[in-house]
């Protein structure tokens, strides 16, 4: 069976999309379902731990504070995952292989965590997974702005709909194995189901203030059924490495080979009329089969410093703002995730736990469908214009929450419009900076580790201000971060104007100096 045939089987785009993009799905569609697939898996990883958190807690009898600590060893080494990932995007069979193993090691750590009898066990777990999920998130996210370039919005909203969507699976797969009840018995300190359901509601967020006055018994028997969820999505991930495996074998490249190829910035200084020696081998005609692995490249070799003082400030500021703006963009999500059940059960709205713990389901199906809505959205609208409506919808909803921070209906409200707003303001970034700069792949690498960051980041500062200065600051600083979010986000579009002004005139300059040459 051929490859076309195989599309024409399962031709999933809709009739909305002219032919020019079908005929460049049906051409890389192998690549692309395999790109949405490893997502997917990258969604189930994020999600899981703090649902199944208090139970990790009986299995490795360790005390709610010590295990907490899981949550910045995956956190961190997500964001050393995404910067690591650029080394491995050097060729198409290197960031081939590179996706198998990680998820790969996705689903073997989920099939060792109910072996992880001890604390450094599930944080080692945890934070090889975290690594696995970084080299995911920057691989993906490169792979299809190479592939589709101009195109690439549509796509890389796909690309994130997948994200939300194992996000939502994970917890529903482990909600019926989760205990009730304090895990652990003979333990008469905590065993009201309402306590725990609230600590975990608390935890799911990656919550980890003020629990230092909840003290539960590391000593007793264990009685807590969550490792099959962890099998169950052990076994729910297994098809996706089965799928790059394919992918590789389909393209024959089993032996991963990771040759050096041509700068990543290779192309901009030609862009700029600057002058570059090359080596012979580097002179050699790319055949088309092999054009896909041009320009991925080692992170260090983003921009050498050899051609530092060549290009304009133009191209660093892009770089520099588009990160800043995903920095702020994630820094948002990953607070608003994380404290608005605290925020919610606090006074003024004092809403019940079981209420409360709602919110944060509300806000990534929002999430979700605003993705999914952006597919279509995507290709009708530019990606500036839907950033910008994006920008001044998360700033304005901020603000309307600010303002009746004491309704709980409104709450709710909000929190799904921001989820909306803000859903996908991640692709379209990474589509924007890379038409700016020619899709030339090292943006989407740098965006990346920033959106990690910044989500790692504001997030340890909203909980230390929210302990300090009340649930109140909460919204505050979620005001706040969407303001600068929404002037780097200015600075950039002014920016890019310069931008596009030197690039135009830089071939009429280029020109102009080899007449008075020759």
């Amino acid at each position: 069976m051929t490859r076309l045939t195989v599309y024409q089987n399962c031709n999933i785009l809709p009739k909305v999309v002219d032919e020019r993009i079908r005929a460049l799905f049906r051409s890389n569609w192998q690549h692309t379902l395999t790109y949405w697939s490893v997502f997917f898996s990258f969604g189930l990883c994020i999600a899981f731990l703090g649902p199944t958190i208090l139970d990790l807690r009986c299995q490795t009898r360790s005390t709610l504070q010590g295990i907490t600590l899981v949550f910045f060893s995956q956190q961190f080494c997500l964001f050393v995952g995404s910067t690591v990932g650029g080394f491995f995007s050097k060729s198409l069979a290197c960031s081939l292989w590179s996706l198998a193993v990680s998820t790969f090691i996705i689903s073997a750590v989920f099939a060792f965590i109910p072996a992880c009898v001890n604390l450094p066990m599930l944080a080692v777990a945890m934070a090889t997974a975290g690594l696995a999920m970084g080299v995911i998130d920057t691989i993906s996210n490169l792979q299809l702005v190479k592939i589709y370039q101009k195109d690439s919005t549509v796509f890389l909203q796909a690309l994130h709909f997948f994200v939300g969507l194992g996000a939502l699976v994970s917890p529903l797969i482990a909600d019926p194995f989760l205990s009730e009840t304090d895990c652990v018995l003979g333990n008469a300190t905590i065993n009201s189901s309402s306590t725990v359901r609230h600590l975990r509601n608390k935890l799911s967020g990656r919550h980890i203030h003020n629990v230092s006055n909840i003290h539960f018994h590391t000593e007793g028997q264990v009685l807590t059924n969550v490792s099959y969820a962890f099998w169950i999505m052990a076994l729910i991930n297994l098809p996706v490495p089965i799928a790059v495996f394919v992918l590789i074998y389909w393209e024959r490249m089993l032996s991963c080979r990771c040759e050096h190829n041509p700068h990543l910035l290779e192309g901009s200084i030609h862009m700029y009329g600057l002058k570059e020696e090359r080596s012979s081998e580097q002179q050699e005609v790319i055949s088309p089969e092999h054009t896909d692995s041009r320009g991925y490249l080692k992170l260090l070799n983003c921009c050498p410093l050899s051609k530092l003082k060549e290009l304009p400030l133009s191209f660093f500021g892009v770089h520099i703002l588009g990160g800043l703006v995903l920095f702020f963009s994630d820094g948002i999500v990953g607070s608003y995730t994380g404290f608005v059940y605290t925020y919610a059960v606090s006074p003024p709205i004092n809403m019940s736990h079981k209420t409360a713990g709602y919110l944060s389901s509300v806000f990534w199906t929002s999430i979700t469908v605003g993705r999914l809505a952006s597919i279509v959205l995507s290709y009708r609208v530019k990606p500036v214009l839907l950033l910008t409506i994006n920008q001044v919808g998360v700033m304005v909803t901020l603000f309307v929450l600010l303002l009746c921070y004491t309704s709980s209906v409104f709450l709710f409200v909000g929190t799904g419009l921001l989820g909306l707003f803000i859903s996908s303001v991640y692709p379209c970034m990474l589509a924007l900076t890379e038409d700016i700069l020619d899709y030339k792949g090292c943006a989407t690498t740098v965006l990346v580790t920033c959106a990690g960051m910044g989500e790692m980041l504001l997030q340890l500062l909203v909980g230390s201000v929210i302990h300090s200065y009340g649930s109140y600051s909460f919204l505050l600083c979620g005001l706040v971060f969407g303001c600068m979010g929404f002037t780097l986000f200015f600075m950039l579009l002014v920016i890019d104007h310069i931008h596009r002004h030197y690039m135009a005139a830089a071939p009429r300059t280029i020109s102009e100096a080899d007449v008075a040459r020759h």
